[in-house]
């Protein structure tokens, strides 16, 4: 019996021949290229070249194995052996790839000696998404990233606010609205997922060529259709269509938006009539003339609308031995409208395949509006008794006006001389902003107004702010990335700085920059870098306004003498790629210490962050991020992130936690296929993010001690494939539908109330309370989508 079994798994062996296929990888020039990816077709078998362009594997023989060598930058390759033997010698040669990067999947995980991450889109059709817009919701699950609302597409990075995070869209920066307090304010961001090509994403220690912000930077560039392509969408939240189309001269896209979160906003605490409406109109053009010249042109159209009619609120907290209940009847409506305007323009010439000289042009405007008054009587009571605790009257009225913009110019350079690649670039921006808001709160406790005086009403909290501002910046920077080699491995050093100046307060700035990455020759799976430089955070409209509360008054000047926030970045970090279960990961671990100076205290309500308009404090923003990414099943990308963070600033003399200061920060995207079938698709978003410090309105920072409870959700989302017709095999009506899915989504599955801001609240004992705004509840989505 054992002999027929060692004969029997001896044929087994011999029947799966071995064969072993290496050789050298070379460009047009016949260099080496190294960190190149080798893979066999079909067998889940890759490997990447070495320092001298060399590469080794071994697969199953079979009747036909085909081989793909893909580099970025490089022309794929693909060699077809019919039935190799033990040992096959294959040198292939990469042309450059002279255009931009079409599509690709690649089984290898990126290789990052640089600290810009290049996150792969994907289909953000097929993951729950609360906001509509997809790529920031992939951001926030991000090491280092965090979200507090789901009704927001704003993200925290390190420590950094929301004013922090530099966004790029095809090399232009993109600005949001100013006036936008509150996440059910918010409509569809510029970035549409549909026409996104690449996602580059730092958070912290990016390069010179980026602008001056503090925390992180997010460089997306738009896809250039080759062919005809088209999708839509629709759900209980929006709906959206896509359509691009492409030759050899043009490319076009064009997509159309709507989103609506009135059915989500119907499982909040406060109950009436919400009317929101938000409409996203882009369209991108991309022509080439001739083999030398590129003509982009980027524009968009964003209206929002959100209406709000509150009728009642019932809201419960507290703990089991001191539970209290909120009830308010409301009276009175809020109307907001915020109108957008962005265009771009791009000339590039290309002297040859490493050189361009590029004319970028753009402009931004918006006309914000928000008015409301809202008036509403509440009770505060025991929950377990009869006992009233207080009961009041309050009234909100805010009749806020902005209009905003932003024209830039400016020339982009860069060019490749061996192992150095060099880049320049000079930009002049002119502001434009004109404000005039007016607001304010009366509240009435127990037949009292707050604050109390026995000889005049008083309003609990009023301002008025009425200014304009013109203001040109000047801003040049150049960098140089050199990547050279020797007995240690690979190494990556990009270096550079920027200059700036602000017409307003007359600074100039310089911020130095420097990175290196380093690619062991002892492991090839091992990647190690180092970054720092100094950042500045240029005040913008916001950070000018000194507001000066006095007696509940509060009066706004814009401050000459403001100077820019600084923060010194030091980030130490380093990956380790791998495979497990025959399967690619990547481990990733990040340290980072940010010394911070010159800040600008603010506080945070909802999602509006109120600056005090003065260099007041100092600080700093410390912690260490993890991340494993790969196929936690085959086929898919998954993800898992943690991270411990502290920041703290000196503010009057006292060490204390920053508004962003989130100890403890995890997150989970994972995506599956249900087994045996690859038309079920499941998608799981999880989320768990220490609270953030608080404290009662309109007050100094000093109070501002508490910390809201942690925020807590998980979203999930399955969907079915309807049609698949990749292949082309249907007809009539269904071979114009390349596939069509059908979906269902789970918001806040575990249905965990997470608080979002506070509503404060003084008893007849002048006792404060703080009643917790709580966010959306459970909800069911549902979704269709095509692709044709």
């Amino acid at each position: 019996m054992t002999l027929c079994l060692f004969f029997c798994l001896a044929l087994s062996v011999l029947a799966q021949k071995r064969s072993r296929i290496f050789g050298t990888l070379r460009d047009e020039s016949g260099n080496p290229i190294e960190l190149a990816t080798v893979q066999v077709k079909g067998q889940g078998v890759l490997t990447v070249s070495n320092l001298k362009g060399e590469y080794s594997l071994y697969c199953t023989s079979r009747d036909t194995v085909q081989v793909v060598y893909s580099m970025i930058g490089y022309e794929s390759r693909k060699r077809l052996l019919h039935n190799p033997g033990d040992s096959v010698r294959m040198d292939v040669m990469l042309p450059t790839h002279e255009g931009m990067l079409g599509e690709a999947v690649v089984k290898a995980m990126n290789i990052q000696t640089g600290t810009t991450q290049r996150i792969k889109p994907v289909d953000t059709n097929l993951m729950p998404s609360t906001t509509g817009n997809g790529v920031e919701e992939i951001i926030a699950t991000q090491a280092g990233v965090s979200t507090h609302n789901e009704l927001s597409s704003q993200y925290n990075v390190r420590g950094g606010s929301f004013d922090e995070n530099c966004v790029y869209l095809n090399g232009v920066e993109v600005y949001r609205p100013m006036l936008v307090r509150s996440g059910q304010q918010e409509g569809l961001s510029i970035i549409n997922p549909d026409m996104v090509e690449s996602i580059g994403f730092s958070s912290g220690g990016f390069e010179a060529r980026y602008g001056d912000r503090m925390s992180s930077v997010l460089d997306i560039t738009y896809k250039r259709p080759e062919a005809l392509e088209a999708s839509a969408a629709i759900n209980l939240l929006g709906a959206g269509a896509y359509v691009g189309w492409g030759n050899s001269k043009v490319s076009l896209m064009t997509s159309v938006r709507y989103k609506t979160t009135r059915y989500l906003m119907g499982t909040m605490d406060t109950g009436g009539e919400y009317k929101p409406n938000f409409l996203d109109y882009q369209a991108y053009v991309s022509w080439r003339p001739t083999r030398r010249w590129t003509i982009d042109v980027l524009g968009n159209i964003s209206d929002n609308h959100y209406n709000f009619y509150p009728k009642d609120r019932e809201t419960r907290f507290g703990t089991m031995n001191d539970a209290k209940s909120f009830k308010v009847y409301f009276d009175g409506q809020e109307k907001d409208h915020f109108r957008t305007l962005f265009g771009s323009l791009t000339a590039t010439h290309n002297f040859n395949a490493d050189t361009y000289l590029a004319l970028q042009m753009s402009a931004f405007t918006s006309k914000e509006q928000e008015t409301y008054d809202i008036q509403g009587e509440y009770w505060l009571n025991e929950a377990t008794g009869q006992d009233q605790l207080g009961v009041g009257t309050y009234m909100e009225h805010a009749r806020n006006y902005l209009k905003a913009g932003v024209v830039n110019t400016g020339l982009r350079f860069r060019t490749r001389l061996e192992h150095h690649t060099l880049q320049a670039g000079f930009n002049w921006q002119n502001e434009s902003i004109h404000e005039n808001s007016r607001e304010w709160e009366m509240r009435d406790s127990m037949g009292y107004s707050l604050p109390h005086a026995p000889n005049e009403l008083k309003l609990i909290y009023s301002q008025r702010s009425k200014a304009d501002l013109r203001t040109n910046r000047f801003e040049l920077f150049a960098q140089d990335t050199w990547r050279f080699k020797n007995n240690l491995g690979l190494f990556n050093l990009t270096y550079g700085a920027r200059l700036s100046h602000w017409s307003w307060n007359k600074e100039v700035l310089f911020s130095p920059r420097a990175s290196i990455g380093w690619l062991p020759s002892f492991c090839d799976g091992l990647t190690f870098r180092f970054a720092t430089g100094v950042y500045y955070q240029s005040p913008f409209y916001k950070e000018i306004k000194d507001t000066t509360i006095v007696a509940g008054i509060s009066t706004v000047a814009l401050n000459k003498e403001i100077k820019s926030q600084r923060s010194i970045h030091f980030v130490l970090g380093g990956d380790y790629t791998f495979r497990m279960m025959r399967r690619p990961f990547k481990f990733t671990a990040e340290a980072y210490y940010k010394h911070l100076s010159n800040l600008i205290p603010y506080t945070i309500n909802n999602v509006r962050v109120v600056y005090y308009g003065q260099n007041l404090s100092r600080g700093y923003a410390t912690g260490i991020d993890f991340k494993l990414y790969g196929e936690f099943v085959p086929g898919t990308d998954s993800w898992l992130t943690f991270s411990i963070m502290s920041t703290k600033e000196k503010y009057k003399g006292q060490w204390m936690p920053r508004p962003t200061d989130q100890r403890y920060n995890l997150s989970l995207y994972f995506t599956d296929y249900f087994p045996g079938t690859e038309r079920w698709s499941f998608t799981l978003k999880a989320a768990l993010a220490d609270g953030l410090p608080f404290g009662p309105p309109h007050t100094d920072r000093l109070q501002h001690r508490f910390r809201a409870p942690a925020y807590k959700r998980v979203d999930l989302g399955m969907s079915y494939k309807l049609i698949a017709n990749e292949d082309g095999h249907l007809r009539r009506f269904g071979k114009f539908i390349k596939t069509a899915w059908i979906g269902l989504d789970a918001f806040n599955i575990l249905g965990i109330k997470n608080v979002n801001s506070y509503y404060w609240v003084t008893d007849i004992t002048n006792t404060q309370y703080a009643v917790p705004n709580y966010l959306t509840g459970r909800q069911i989505n549902v979704r269709l989508n095509f692709k044709f």
